[in-house]
């Protein structure tokens, strides 16, 4: 028993700490959205006459459901560019080399760099008068126009930088992954005649499958926070074509004091990505009980 008290309270500081940076701004999160609270008028901090208005209005604001549609859109594309480039790169960077470990760590920059860094970095890029990108299309002879301000290619100029961004992560998972497969099964697919990408699909990657799954997984739930990059290279536009959803409630809390609205977007954000993990979690379960 006081060995348990003694664990209790060594924990209690901690759980005090978390319970301050967490719990509690939580709490004030979900209670302000079930107010008007409006900056510009004080009074209505704590008025709960009407509890869900906030919510009922999302329902009828056709910006936000473009939003959550905007948001669908980048999550999925930057997860699927992002596992395919982290394992193509993965798949060179296995082959046993001695530049393998200088080129593994410079390919770790773009996920170290701060966001703000990286954003200007690709603002840089996409900036028509300086950008080496534009300069070499120029002498080509296939000029093309800003990337970021056009409303068809502004989303995916969005994609690929947060791509670049964080790539390094599945590849740095699915490298580690692919160290750990057996030798001896490619060894006897290759002496059966299996070419190399029969080896890899039918030997390689039913043993790395799982991996790229969680990989996927983690960057499905942060791609939900691409806010530095839309923030530095397009402030959600032109119009709303780069607007996620956090950017709207960020708009609605900051340019226009609604923070009420703002923390209700908010709160139905923290709901979606509850309700996301946990059926992403059923749904590995269910799989790995299938293949067990």
């Amino acid at each position: 028993m006081s060995r348990h008290a003694a664990f209790r309270l060594g924990l209690a500081p901690a759980l005090v700490v978390l319970a301050l940076i967490t719990i509690a701004p939580a709490i004030y999160l979900v209670l302000t959205s079930l107010t008007p609270l409006n900056l510009t008028l004080p009074d209505t901090a704590w008025d709960f006459s009407a509890p869900l208005d906030n919510y009922r209005d999302l329902l009828d604001d056709p910006r936000f459901s473009r939003s959550v549609w905007v948001q669908v859109q980048l999550s999925v594309a930057t997860v699927v560019l992002q596992l395919a480039m982290g394992l193509g790169i993965a798949l060179l960077l296995n082959a046993d080399t001695p530049i393998r470990r200088f080129a593994r760590s410079g390919f770790l920059i773009p996920m170290v760099l701060p966001p703000i860094v990286v954003g200007i970095v690709w603002r840089i890029m996409y900036a028509v008068d300086i950008s080496p990108f534009h300069r070499l299309m120029d002498w080509v002879g296939l000029p093309i126009g800003s990337l970021i301000t056009n409303p068809d290619t502004a989303l995916w100029a969005i994609v690929l930088a947060e791509s670049w961004e964080w790539f390094p992560f599945t590849m740095l998972m699915a490298l580690a992954a692919l160290q750990m497969v057996p030798a001896a099964p490619i060894e006897a697919a290759r002496i059966d005649g299996a070419s190399e990408w029969q080896t890899f699909r039918y030997v390689v990657f039913p043993f790395i499958q799982q991996t790229l799954l969680v990989a996927g997984i983690f960057r499905l739930i942060d791609s939900i926070k691409a806010f530095p990059l839309i923030f530095v290279l397009t402030d959600g536009g032109p119009g709303d074509v780069t607007e996620v959803t956090n950017y709207y409630a960020y708009r609605q809390a900051f340019t226009f004091s609604l923070w009420g609205y703002g923390s209700a977007i908010a709160t139905l954000m923290v709901i979606g990505i509850f309700v996301l993990s946990w059926a992403i979690d059923r749904l590995t379960r269910a799989a790995d009980t299938d293949a067990g």
